[in-house]
Parts: structure tokens; C-alpha cells; sequence
């Protein structure tokens, strides 16, 4: 009965960040605004939020390893509800760039610690479970983006919105805090520590895992409208499909990776997402790119959960101090993905950079697929 409720309880953890972060999406034209932002400082500002969850991992791991990941994942939660209504009605360029950035390190120390109880929990079980942990999120970000959409569409304020979400997420930590783990690390597995061994590995496939997410988040529109000539009004579909694919394969993930091996469910996974990439960058087809961009969610879906439980396995550093750093080098993967993708369009066309994307994830395929830990 306790396994069942850290379990329940550590999905709601995923959902949490999922939630909250999804309600920022559609508040950025009311900030965008409000505070008279021109779109290269409405950019620089979003940088902030990255930023803030960057510098935060690290501090959470140690944090999480000292006191337990209970009182961290709390405090982010705090962090988290009181700067959504900041953000909802800052009206200056350093506000909402300060708003941001806490808001950033929320979102990024829960992310870490959450994978911290998760390897914890999973362990315990004895089976995989962190795809199904990580299909949470999705599904977090998936409620929390309609819920904010249906608010404003239906006459609310940005402020009410905001507090709506922020509600929700004070709801479900006081019905999943008590299951969150609470013991500590050893002393000497308490401290910062560069990736090194496999963890760099395992942080690398991550990197470029999410590098491939991040792709699809900025490009898959662009892509569908400047390459393909789609209408803007429907060029964001890409990113639906890609998005619903991940999140149901992350739904059915725990049972696929228990059945096929990590292994190879990691080399499956990888040679779909390279095959969704070349599938949608080289036949001139909306519903072929379509098809291709949901290979891709399918195909990574899978990739990072299996490498989080690797962190967790893994010997050559402490999982306190493991998974701090896979999650921050997954991280850069997101920021400096897209800006990669950019340089290369400016240099040669949107088309290589994805099929430059597509070769990587071939990569991930054979490198992930042979990483042992055991």
C-alpha cells in the first residue's frame, strides 16, 4: 500500500511542473504587451527561464541528497505558485525577466528532484516505471495549456488564470506531499559533482534527446509554413501531433521497455525518431511531416526515462549527484538545440538542420542502446 501511494504520489510530482510551466505559454503575448517588449527583448527575457532551471539543478540535487527530496520539491512548489500571478501582472522588462527566473528555478529544481524520487521508487518496484512517471508531465502540460486556453477564450483575466493554475497545483501537493521521500543521502554523496564515466554518456544521449524536443517545440511550425507552405493558421499541428504521440508512447512506455529491455527500446526508439525526421524533412507532404513529427514523439518518448533509471543504476557516481547532471545537460539540450537548428538554417536550410537532427538520433540509437551500468 505505501509503494502504490509513492507511486501515485510521485506521478503527481511530474504533473506539477507540467501544469504550472503550460499556463506561461499562452500569458506570453499578454506580457509581451503589458510590459511594450519588441521580440528581441521579449527573447532575451525567456532566456531567463532556462537560465533560472539551469543554475538551479545542481543546488537541488545537493539540497534533495542534505534534507531529503520532500522539503525541496515543497519549496519549489512555493516558488512556483507564488510567481505565476507575478508573471500574469509584472509590467516592467525586470520584473517579469526576475518573475522568470525564480519561476525558471522552480520549475527546474522540481525537475530534478522529481527524477531523484522516481529512480528511488522505481528501484523499490522492482519493474520500469519512468516512462509512465515522465507521461505525467505530459499530461500536466497538456491540462494545464487547455485549462489556461479555456480561461482566457472564455473572457478571464491573466490574473485569475494564473491563480486558477496555482490553485490546482496547492491542491494537488496537499493531496500527494505526504508520499514525497523524506530521508537523506550520506554526507559525502551530499556535494556538486561534475558528470564523469557513463553519466556523460547518459547525459550526452540526453542532450541530444531533448535537443530533438526542443526541434519540434521552435521549428516544426516554421518548417511546415516556410518549407512545406503551410498556412500559419495550421503549421502549429505539427507540434500537437509530435506532442500527443509523445505523450501516449510515454503512457504505454514502462510495459514496452519491460518487455523489449532497455536496450532495445532505447535502439527502437532512437531509429524512429531519425526516421520521423527524415520522413517529415524529404517527402513533400503535409500529412506525411505529420505522420513523421508523431515518429518522433513515439520515438523519444522512451529514450530519457530509460536513461534516468540508468543514472539511478549506475555506480560510478552517486544518483544524488547523477541525476542533478543529466537533467542540467538535458536541459542545455533544450536551449542550445533550437539556437544549433537556427544557425545551421541561416547557413544552409531548415532541411539540413533537421536531417542533421535525424543523423544525432541515429547516434543515440546505437550509443544508448549499448550503455551497461549493471
Amino acid at each position: 500500500m505505501l509503494q502504490t501511494r509513492e507511486q501515485i504520489s510521485t506521478r503527481a510530482a511530474f504533473f506539477i511542473p507540467g501544469f504550472a510551466i503550460a499556463c506561461w505559454a499562452p500569458l506570453v503575448p499578454f506580457a509581451k504587451a503589458r510590459a511594450g517588449l519588441d521580440d528581441a527583448l521579449l527573447g532575451v527575457l525567456l532566456l531567463c527561464l532556462g537560465l533560472g532551471s539551469l543554475l538551479s539543478m545542481p543546488l537541488a540535487g545537493m539540497l534533495a541528497a542534505r534534507r531529503g527530496c520532500r522539503p525541496v520539491m515543497l519549496l519549489t512548489v512555493v516558488m512556483m505558485v507564488v510567481m505565476l500571478p507575478v508573471l500574469a501582472t509584472a509590467s516592467t522588462p525586470l520584473g517579469i525577466g526576475i518573475a522568470l527566473l525564480v519561476f525558471g528555478a522552480g520549475i527546474g529544481a522540481m525537475d530534478c528532484v522529481m527524477n531523484i524520487q522516481a529512480v528511488v521508487v522505481e528501484k523499490e518496484s522492482g519493474r520500469a516505471m519512468m516512462s509512465g512517471f515522465h507521461a505525467f508531465y505530459s499530461i500536466g502540460a497538456l491540462s494545464g495549456a487547455a485549462l489556461v486556453a479555456l480561461l482566457l477564450s472564455s473572457g478571464a483575466s491573466a490574473l485569475l488564470a494564473s491563480l486558477v493554475v496555482a490553485t490546482g497545483v496547492i491542491v494537488i501537493t496537499a493531496g500527494s506531499a505526504r508520499w514525497w521521500r523524506s530521508e537523506r543521502a550520506p554526507h559525502e554523496e551530499s556535494s556538486f559533482a561534475l558528470p564523469r564515466g557513463v553519466v556523460v554518456v547518459i547525459g550526452a544521449v540526453c542532450f541530444i534527446s531533448f535537443l530533438a524536443e526542443g526541434s519540434m517545440l521552435d521549428w516544426s511550425a516554421v518548417f511546415l509554413h516556410e518549407v512545406r507552405g503551410v498556412a500559419l493558421a495550421h503549421a502549429g499541428w505539427g507540434f500537437v501531433a509530435f506532442n500527443i504521440a509523445m505523450t501516449c508512447a510515454r503512457l504505454f512506455g514502462d510495459s514496452v521497455v519491460n518487455r523489449l529491455g532497455s536496450s532495445k527500446a532505447v535502439l527502437a526508439g532512437g531509429l524512429l525518431a531519425c526516421g520521423g525526421f527524415v520522413l517529415a524533412t524529404l517527402v513533400p507532404s503535409f500529412a506525411v511531416a505529420m505522420m513523421g513529427y508523431a515518429l518522433v514523439g513515439i520515438g523519444c518518448a522512451n529514450i530519457v526515462p530509460v536513461m534516468f533509471s540508468l543514472a539511478g543504476r549506475q555506480t560510478r557516481m552517486p544518483a544524488s549527484a547523477a541525476i542533478p547532471a543529466v537533467t542540467t545537460l538535458g536541459y542545455a539540450g533544450v536551449l542550445l538545440g533550437p539556437a544549433a537548428i537556427g544557425f545551421i538554417a541561416q547557413h544552409w536550410s531548415l532541411s539540413v538542420a533537421f536531417l542533421i537532427a535525424a543523423a544525432l538520433l541515429a547516434c543515440v540509437a546505437v550509443i544508448g542502446s549499448r550503455l551497461r551500468v549493471d
